[in-house]
């Protein structure tokens, strides 16, 4: 149980996972390209003492392994399990009061802990220049702090039970802000802190923020967590901690007596400016656009206080065992929120969001004769209308029939449903809605398409295991590559336009049409470099479904419209780069060079192994 950062990664050290960077190193790309390097690599957390322009150290990848992470929280997991199970189960433990005697005493041993009033002992108050200065890519609009735990209280019922703690990306300098004064927001409005700020406007006040950065790591994973409803991210932050969140506060902020840092200040009505561009857990840039700015009232630091920080880029990166880790602590969840879900797999490589694999049950129609979608149409809509999933594009869903069936195996369960799945009656689109902010294959900031892919039965066809002949002799497409069984990356002209794609679109499902049925292959992807996309599962996964927008983007063989539903012989996916698009992260070629001093003989990573 840790009470502070220090005294986690002085027990990381001591155990092997962290290694000490004692180099200068610049906080203006080298510090994200040495972390991306070492977590490709499967290394160990770093340690950061020398930071160019600051006089603070700082610690990054420290959830960059699931095993590590498990580590670091090994003697309170188990117990936090149990609660959050409690939590979606309230009447077990009235069933078994005696068993869970210990998990009640855990839970009023973690109740949020005030202590007097004011800024602690051990605090002084610094600017927000003095912080590490950390641009993780080129195009990046400034410094941004990656691992946030933000924290607001409503303005209708204020109180630390009734305050939400979120990870929302914070920018720390360039584009309008005023150096040291300002500060930008980037949250979508459904999350917690947007309905604060909505009832703050109501009322004509500004909003109340505080920021805490590092402290014990079970805060800064509590910012993330998809807690049942009534357990307080404060209340969970001290489960898992082993400790109780510690606070006071100061000209009516709320200060954290653990973290290393704490930004306090305000959001006022309609108060936005330019946030952005940043590189996002899709593979891409998030461009610039509008978001609250934050007028910053103080900044405080503790005594030798460490900066934690991730960074965010193409999956996997540390945010994948992020990921794997809530998965684990919130076990069976969504079986409860939504009964008839056996298991929902938001696919990482695919920028989590985009798409989602799900098996669901088919209970009710046992008597039909044709075995069909039913009860999994009904799921589909539960599980696009549910938290974070609502931001999903695709949505492929199945029940298990014949065989059991794991979302993990990505391959294998997408060509379970491409065997099953009927092109003329289980396609289903939801046009005009929304998709995730980071997202820019839509029509515009948060809109977009969805579309349910939902098959089950008997097999309907044996998916092609090599290029069907005809997709290698298309007149203008080229270097047909098998992805899986099934599905097929041809490469084509680059994109230019929606009207000259649907044209190009309606003649090549004509050519398709005219050479018969190609019944083996039910997807076809025209993609800008097929060699790229047939490499890997992952840059198929990362190319579809990232680059499209189901809507616009899907096109058919012999497809039609019969009682306002889609439908087609062969689905074709147009994951070209359109120009509206963001641009790819791409590494800096000179700083990529520059860090390879660390990574030498005599250097500070000299026993990581490079990939």
């Amino acid at each position: 149980m840790y009470r502070n950062l220090e005294e986690c990664i002085v027990d990381l050290e001591k155990h092997g996972h962290l290694v000490r960077i004692k180099e200068e190193v610049d906080p203006y790309l080298e510090m994200a390209a040495i972390h991306l390097k070492v977590y490709e690599a499967g290394g160990p957390a770093l340690l950061f003492e020398n930071v160019k322009g600051s006089k603070y150290k700082a610690v990054s990848n420290l959830f960059g392994d699931i095993a590590r992470s498990k580590f670091m929280f090994r003697s309170t997991w188990d117990r936090t399990q149990k609660i959050i199970a409690l939590r979606d189960d309230p009447m077990k433990a009235l069933k078994h009061p005696f068993q869970n005697i210990g998990n009640g005493f855990g839970a009023l041993k973690a109740l949020p802990l005030k202590k007097g009033s004011g800024v602690p002992a051990g605090f002084q108050e610094i600017r927000i220049s003095d912080l590490p200065q950390i641009q993780h890519w080129p195009m990046d609009g400034g410094a941004f702090v990656t691992l946030p735990q933000v924290y607001s209280e409503d303005p209708d019922k204020p109180g630390l039970m009734n305050s939400n703690l979120g990870m929302y990306r914070i920018q720390l300098s360039g584009n309008d802000y005023v150096q040291d004064q300002e500060i930008g927001l980037h949250y979508q409005i459904h999350r917690g802190i947007g309905v604060h700020q909505a009832k703050a406007s109501k009322k004509g006040e500004p909003l109340k923020v505080s920021i805490f950065v590092g402290g014990p790591p079970a805060h800064t994973l509590s910012a993330v967590m998809p807690l049942p409803e009534g357990l307080s991210e404060m209340l969970f932050a001290g489960l898992l901690s082993g400790r109780r969140f510690r606070y006071s506060y100061a000209d009516g902020y709320c200060i954290s007596h653990d973290a290393d840092f704490v930004i306090t200040g305000d959001i006022y009505p309609d108060d936005t400016k330019p946030e952005g561009p940043f590189g996002d857990h899709l593979g891409y840039y998030s461009l610039t656009h509008p978001f609250p700015v934050m007028k910053v009232h103080k900044v405080y630091a503790k005594h030798n206080a460490i900066w934690p920080f991730t960074v965010v880029g193409r999956p996997p990166q540390e945010d994948t065992a992020f990921g794997e880790l809530i998965h684990e602590l919130t076990g069976d969840a969504i079986k409860q929120e939504i009964p008839g879900v056996r298991e929902v797999h938001a696919v990482d490589a695919a920028g989590v969001h985009p798409l989602l694999l799900a098996i669901g049950s088919e209970r009710y129609t046992p008597y039909q004769r044709v075995k069909q979608p039913t009860e999994l149409l009904t799921l589909a809509n539960r599980i696009l209308g549910t938290g974070q999933l609502s931001l999903a594009k695709y949505l492929f869903i199945t029940a298990e029939d014949d065989r059991p069936l794991d979302t993990h195996d990505i391959a294998g369960f997408m060509a379970y449903i491409l065997e099953r799945i009927d092109l003329r009656r289980d396609i289903h689109f939801y046009t005009n809605t929304t998709i995730d902010t980071l997202d820019y294959s839509g029509t515009g900031l948060n809109s977009g398409s969805k579309v349910v892919l939902a098959a089950y039965g008997d097999a309907k066809r044996e998916l092609c295991r090599e290029v069907p002949q005809v997709l290698q002799e298309l007149r203008g497409y080229e270097n047909a590559r098998l992805v899986m069984p099934g599905v097929v990356a041809i490469q084509g002209p680059a994109f230019e336009s929606y009207d000259k794609a649907e044209r190009e679109m309606n003649a090549l499902s004509e050519a398709l049409a005219a050479q018969g049925p190609l019944d083996g292959c039910p997807m076809i992807v025209l993609c800008d470099d097929s060699t790229f996309v047939s490499d890997t599962m992952s840059n198929f996964l990362w190319v579809t479904f990232t680059r499209s927008n189901p809507s616009h983007d899907m096109y058919g063989v012999n497809d039609g419209v019969r009682h306002k539903h889609w439908g087609c012989d062969n689905m074709i996916i147009d994951a070209r780069v359109k120009p509206h698009q963001a641009p790819p992260l791409i590494p800096d070629p000179a700083v990529e060079k520059n860090i390879g001093r660390l990574f030498a003989k005599g250097g500070s990573l000299e026993n990581v192994k490079l990939k």
